[in-house]
């Protein structure tokens, strides 16, 4: 999704990754999200209306920590994060369903100072896309289906990209930034 808008807008594109924090046992239901720097947003309706211990919490986000710094470095490699101190940064996503992801992106960007700070998606939640007009300067959410059960629902084909995937679509984009350049 990202790779799409920033070729439309002949933007800079890079990845800022977060991880869901899902429920044991229900990896996909969200319980909050994790992002670079230690930023940890929790969906506390999620971990009261379950009493899940904060043991259980923490075993998950250290096991989700490792894995966004795996991804990280597999596909920044040792290229530094493009910086988005004043910039317009839009934050792009498959959809919102609770928005923990989501959240927890926006606020670790937040702290990196951007201009404005825009999330899109194709799909979400009517209630979390309008949740997230107090979160971010701008919210684009294209369609708000009711009922809403989830992102896949509105999908013919939601298989994960592959790690090779965002490798190849940053290389892509690069070419954006040299064609600007130019």
């Amino acid at each position: 999704m990202g790779f799409e808008v920033a070729r439309a807008l002949n933007a800079p594109l890079d990845v800022f990754v977060v991880r869901k924090l899902g429920v044991p046992g229900h990896e996909e239901f969200a319980m909050g999200a994790i992002a670079s720097d230690g930023v940890r947003v929790l969906n506390a309706d999620v971990v009261d209306g379950l009493g899940i211990p904060e043991a259980v919490i923490d075993r998950v986000a250290e096991r989700e920590t490792r894995e966004l710094e795996r991804r990280e470095h597999e596909y920044r490699g040792d290229r530094p994060a493009v910086d988005v101190r004043g910039h317009t940064v839009i934050l792009v996503d498959d959809g919102l369903a609770t928005g923990s992801s989501m959240r927890v992106a926006a606020m670790a960007l937040r702290k990196k100072q951007p201009a404005h700070l825009v999330v899109a998606v194709p799909v979400g939640s009517p209630e979390t896309c309008a949740e997230f007009e107090m979160v971010v300067d701008k919210v684009v959410c294209a369609a708000t289906p009711e009922p809403f059960w989830a992102v896949g629902q509105w999908y013919g084909d939601f298989s994960q990209t592959t790690d090779e995937e965002v490798r190849d679509l940053l290389r892509r984009a690069a070419g954006f930034a040299k064609h600007r350049a130019a």
